[in-house]
């Protein structure tokens, strides 16, 4: 069990935290862009929630029903869990975020305690296309980013991270990642505030949207 602090003398209730979203298709560099914006952010002020540790458990199913589950889809999300953690964080209360095993496709028993933050930046493939995470984000932020590029992306990540083949990951991306990609993920660009591209630089994406982030108002305000 991990666990991830706030400032320190921070208490329960006191912060009036800003959510951020972060969406993009499978290796747009979502994920690089919500890191380097907490870091941006400054010490002890942001955490990063990843949607990927809110897949569902399927621990009640055989290897091989697991391995026909479409993960790129949105069924295969916790989407209430993970509504409620964000609702939690706003009002000032820690939360126990899962781990999950993508080898086995199941949830470890392990968990990671997060305490409230200034900043919550939430990153997700299909973090857009459910209306009721859409309500709980203040600032939406779509990174865009051709397929060719995601496609070697995804193979380098899934080889190296997961255990996975190359071929089971190219049949995969064929089958699953792309057709949802153009169902679940790129219409939902229409909802972002922000729309980054691979071809900006991304420490300018990052100054301005931390720039921009520190002058904004909460929801409080």
């Amino acid at each position: 069990m991990g666990s991830v602090g706030g400032d320190e003398g921070d208490e329960h209730g006191e912060i009036e935290a800003t959510l951020v979203g972060v969406c993009g298709g499978s290796g747009s560099g979502k994920t690089t862009l919500a890191h380097r914006l907490v870091d941006a952010l400054g010490p002890g002020q942001a955490i990063c929630l990843s949607f990927d540790s809110y897949y569902r458990d399927l621990a009640d199913l055989s290897a091989e029903e697991r391995a026909m589950v479409n993960f790129d889809h949105p069924d295969s999300l916790d989407v209430t869990m993970l509504v409620d953690h964000l609702r939690q964080l706003r009002d000032g209360r820690e939360i126990a975020v899962p781990h999950y095993d993508f080898v086995n496709n199941t949830r470890s028993a392990d968990i990671d305690l997060v305490a409230p933050h200034r900043f919550v930046i939430v990153e997700g493939i299909l973090l857009f296309a459910f209306p009721e995470i859409r309500a709980e984000l203040d600032v939406l932020v779509f990174r865009q980013c051709d397929e060719a590029t995601r496609a070697q992306r995804r193979l380098r990540r899934d080889v190296s991270e997961r255990g996975r083949s190359p071929e089971s990951v190219r049949r995969q991306w064929a089958t699953d990642v792309q057709p949802m990609h153009e169902l679940h993920v790129e219409p939902y660009a229409r909802h972002a505030d922000v729309v980054t591209t691979q071809d900006q630089d991304l420490d300018d994406v990052v100054r301005a949207l931390a720039g921009s982030l520190r002058s904004a108002p909460t929801r409080a305000s």
